[in-house]
C-alpha cells in the first residue's frame, strides 16, 4: 500500500452534517417524485462528494467555464442526483457571471423529466457544471485521463514564470462497475505510465452491482492492480468520515509522481432502513416509507420534501464560493499579466478557449499534382495533417499502436512526444489500447484541444462507444482510421472492413469521410478543423490511388458538399456512376470507356453522405438528377443504405460478405470491383432505363 489508512473519524460540525443530508434528501425526494433513477450511490458518497467540493475543489460558481477550474467527472453517472444537487447547493451560475443557476430547484424536481437540465445521466453542454457526458460505465474515468493529460500540455506550453495559467487537477467519482469496464482498466494503465499526478480518481467501493453482491462476478483485489499500474492508492474506512477524505485528499495534492485512487468503503442507500446495503438501493425509487425511514435515520421532517434548509446554500458560499472567487480573481490577473506581457499567449489562450483556430492555420496544406501512380490517402493524409498541426499549437493526438502505418506522426521540428517527463509533446502514443484512445482523445476536446486518434478502419469497431459519446458531446475531435477496405490484401478478413463505414454513418453528428485521391483527402481536412461542434472520421487507403488532374476533372473542393459532380457529360448523363474512396477510380474508367462510346455519363464523388444530405434540396437534385435513373453505386462495404443514393432499380457493387485472405488484384476481381464490372453495371444500367 503506498499510503496508510486513514485515521477514524472526529465528529461532524453541524453545518457539515446538514448540508451532506440535503444531498441526500434532495436525490432520494427527486428519484421518488420521478419513480426512477438512483439515490443508493448519492445517500452513500454525499460526504465524500461535500468534501470534495467544499473544501478542496478549485472551481468557481459564478464562473463555471473558467478554463483552469478543476474538473469533476461523475464517471458513475447513474449517481447523477449527486452532481446536480452539488450544481444547486454550490449556486453554479448557467452562465459566466450570469444570475440564473445551472440547477435550480424546480430543474431538480423536474428530474428525469422531457427536456428538464436534470436528466437521468449527466450530458455535457445540455447541464452547466457537467464536464463529461457519463452513463456508460468506464467512459467517464477515460475522459478524466485524457482532462489530466490535457492539462499537464497546457501548463507545459502555456506556462510562463511566475504566471501559472494551467495547472488544474482532475476528480473523478467511479464505481465497482466502472473498474469492471475494460476500458478504465485501459485508461489506468496509460496513466500509471504518463504519471498523471494531477488525477484522482475516487471509488465507491460499495460492493453492490444491479443482481447483488459483487462476489458474484468481481473479486480481484482493486489496491494491488492500481498499484501495479504504478498509481498511489489510498483508503478510507467509511464513506462518512469526512476528516479521513480530507486526509486522503490533502496526500493527493502533495504527491507529484503519480495518479491517486482513493478506495472509499460506503454503504449504498445509506440509512434507508431496509435497503441499505442491498440491489434494491441501487437501480429504483425508495418507495415512501423507505423514503421515511432514511430522513428519520438523518432527524430530518420525514415528510419534506425537496427541503434546503437554511445556511447549507451559505456555507457552500463561504466555502467553494469564496475560494473559487479568489482563485478566479488570481487567474485573471495573471490573464492581464500576460497580455501585457506576452500578447501572442493571450491571444493562443483566447483562441484555444473560443474554439478559433489561428490566423493562416491553413497556409501550408499542400496542392497535390496529377500524378497516375499517385499515392495511398494515408500517405497524403500524413502529409496534411503535418502541414496543419504545426500552423495550430494545440493540435495533438496519436495512434494505438499505428503510427508508422496510419502514417499520423507528427515529424515537423519541434512537435515532440507527449511523455511522463515530456507533456507538452504533440505525438501521443497510445499503445494497444484503442477504446481508451477514443475516451482519452474525447477527455482532451473537453478541456479545449484540438485531439485525434488513429488506427485501422476495423478497429473503429473497438472505438464506437466513445465515439458515439462524441458525437453526443459535440466535440470536434477526429479519428484517421487507414485500411479502409479488401484492399488490405493478406491480412484477410479480420482486418479488412466491410461494416465499419455503415456503422460510423449511422452515428448521428458524426461527419464521416472516405476520400478519392490526395486533393480529396487536403479539403476533407479543411472540413474537419472547420468543425466546431462534430467529430469526424477519415477512411484512408492502404494502396495507391492515382492523384486526378484536377484541370481536367472538377475542384476537390466539393468535397465541402458531401459529393459533387467530378465528371460530365454535355446534357443530361444517360447514367450517373456514383463511387468513395478508391472505387472513385473504378468509376472514372467505367466513365472515359462510356464516354468513348459517346454515351453521356456522370461521375459523383461522394466523400461523405453526412455533408451531402445537409445540402439543400436543389442542389441534391444538381448531382443526383432524379430524372436519370439509370445509376451504379460502388464502395468496397456493405451495401446496406446505398439505395438512397442508386434508387431503388440502381446497381449497387459493394460487399455482401466478409472479405479473403489474398493479394489485393484477386480480391478486387473475385469480390467485382474491376473497370469492367463497373463498365458491364452501366450498360446494363441504362438499357434497362432506356425509354
Amino acid at each position: 500500500m503506498s499510503g496508510a489508512d486513514t485515521k477514524p473519524s472526529e465528529a461532524l460540525s453541524p453545518i457539515d452534517k446538514l448540508s451532506i443530508d440535503t444531498l441526500r434528501t434532495l436525490a432520494i425526494d427527486a428519484v421518488q417524485k420521478a419513480n426512477s433513477g438512483h439515490a443508493g450511490a448519492p445517500m452513500a458518497l454525499a460526504p465524500v462528494a461535500y468534501t470534495l467540493w467544499n473544501r478542496y475543489l478549485r472551481y468557481d460558481p459564478a464562473h463555471p467555464h473558467w478554463p483552469n477550474r478543476d474538473r469533476f467527472v461523475l464517471s458513475a453517472g447513474h449517481a447523477s442526483m449527486l452532481l446536480y444537487g452539488l450544481l444547486h447547493l454550490a449556486g453554479v451560475a448557467q452562465t459566466d457571471g450570469g444570475n440564473e443557476p445551472a440547477v435550480s430547484l424546480d430543474d431538480i424536481r423536474n428530474f428525469r423529466q422531457l427536456d428538464s437540465k436534470t436528466p437521468g445521466h449527466p450530458e455535457y453542454h445540455f447541464t452547466t457544471g457537467v464536464e463529461t457526458t457519463t452513463g456508460p460505465l468506464g467512459q467517464g474515468v477515460a475522459n478524466s485521463v485524457g482532462m489530466a493529460m490535457g492539462g499537464r500540455f497546457l501548463g507545459e506550453t502555456l506556462n510562463r514564470p511566475e504566471l501559472p495559467l494551467f495547472d488544474f487537477n482532475v476528480y473523478a467519482i467511479c464505481s465497482d462497475g466502472d473498474l469492471m469496464e475494460g476500458v478504465a482498466s485501459e485508461a489506468a494503465s496509460i496513466a500509471g505510465h504518463l504519471r498523471l499526478s494531477n488525477l484522482c480518481w475516487i471509488y465507491d467501493n460499495n460492493t453492490i452491482t444491479i443482481e447483488g453482491h459483487t462476489e458474484l462476478a468481481f473479486s480481484e483485489e482493486v489496491a494491488t492492480r492500481f498499484l501495479g499500474y504504478g498509481w498511489q492508492v489510498l483508503r478510507v474506512a467509511d464513506a462518512n468520515d469526512v476528516h479521513a477524505i480530507s486526509g486522503a485528499l490533502e496526500t493527493f495534492l502533495q504527491s507529484s509522481d503519480r495518479p491517486t485512487l482513493i478506495v472509499v468503503n460506503s454503504i449504498i442507500g445509506f440509512g434507508a432502513p431496509k435497503k441499505q446495503n442491498t440491489s434494491k438501493a441501487h437501480s429504483d425509487a425508495l418507495g415512501e416509507e423507505e423514503a421515511k425511514g432514511a430522513k428519520r435515520a438523518y432527524d430530518w421532517p420525514e415528510d419534506a420534501q425537496f427541503l434546503v434548509p437554511e445556511g447549507v446554500r451559505e456555507n457552500f458560499q463561504a466555502g467553494i464560493g469564496e475560494r473559487g472567487a479568489a482563485l478566479f480573481a488570481d487567474w485573471e490577473r495573471f490573464m492581464g499579466e500576460a497580455k501585457a506581457s506576452d500578447p501572442a499567449l493571450a491571444e493562443e489562450i483566447d483562441a484555444l478557449h473560443a474554439g478559433r483556430l489561428p490566423e493562416g492555420w491553413d497556409r501550408d496544406i499542400p496542392v497535390f499534382p496529377a500524378d497516375a501512380k499517385g499515392m495511398a490517402t494515408r500517405e497524403s493524409s500524413g502529409k496534411v495533417l503535418n502541414a496543419i498541426a504545426k500552423n495550430v499549437p494545440h493540435l495533438l493526438g496519436g495512434s494505438a499502436d499505428l503510427a508508422p502505418s496510419n502514417k499520423t506522426k507528427l515529424e515537423f521540428e519541434g512537435a515532440g512526444t507527449l511523455s511522463p517527463f515530456e507533456p507538452g509533446g504533440r505525438n501521443i502514443h497510445f499503445g494497444v489500447r484503442e477504446h481508451a484512445m477514443g475516451s482519452i482523445v474525447n477527455g482532451l476536446g473537453l478541456v479545449g484541444l484540438r485531439a485525434y486518434g488513429a488506427t485501422f478502419l476495423v478497429f473503429a469497431d473497438y472505438m464506437r462507444p466513445p465515439i458515439r459519446l462524441a458525437a453526443l458531446m459535440e466535440l470536434p475531435v477526429f479519428h484517421v482510421f487507414t485500411h479502409d477496405s479488401i484492399g488490405v490484401g493478406e491480412d484477410g478478413p479480420t482486418h479488412q472492413p466491410v461494416e465499419q463505414l455503415l456503422t460510423l454513418r449511422a452515428i448521428p453528428g458524426l461527419v464521416t469521410l472516405r476520400p478519392a485521391d490526395a486533393n480529396e483527402v487536403a479539403e476533407s481536412y479543411r472540413v474537419i478543423m472547420g468543425l466546431k461542434d462534430q467529430p469526424a472520421v477519415l477512411a484512408l487507403s492502404r494502396q495507391p490511388l492515382p492523384t486526378l488532374d484536377r484541370e481536367t476533372f472538377a475542384s476537390a473542393a466539393g468535397v465541402a458538399k458531401g459529393a459533387y459532380v467530378l465528371a460530365d457529360s454535355d446534357g443530361t448523363p444517360d447514367v450517373i456512376l456514383i463511387g468513395t474512396g478508391s472505387e472513385v477510380q473504378l468509376c472514372v474508367g467505367a466513365y472515359e470507356a462510356l464516354t468513348a462510346e459517346g454515351v453521356k455519363a456522370r461521375v459523383v464523388s461522394m466523400p461523405s453522405w453526412d455533408l451531402f444530405e445537409r445540402q439543400d434540396e436543389a442542389y441534391r437534385n444538381s448531382v443526383l438528377i432524379p430524372d436519370v435513373l439509370a445509376r451504379v453505386a460502388v464502395e468496397q462495404g456493405s451495401v446496406i443504405g446505398w439505395d438512397r443514393y442508386a434508387g431503388s432499380a440502381g446497381t449497387i457493387i459493394g460487399m455482401h460478405t466478409f472479405g479473403s485472405s489474398a493479394p489485393i488484384k484477386d480480391l478486387q476481381t473475385k469480390f467485382g470491383f474491376t473497370p469492367e464490372k463497373v463498365l458491364q453495371a452501366a450498360r446494363d444500367q441504362i438499357a434497362r432505363h432506356k425509354k
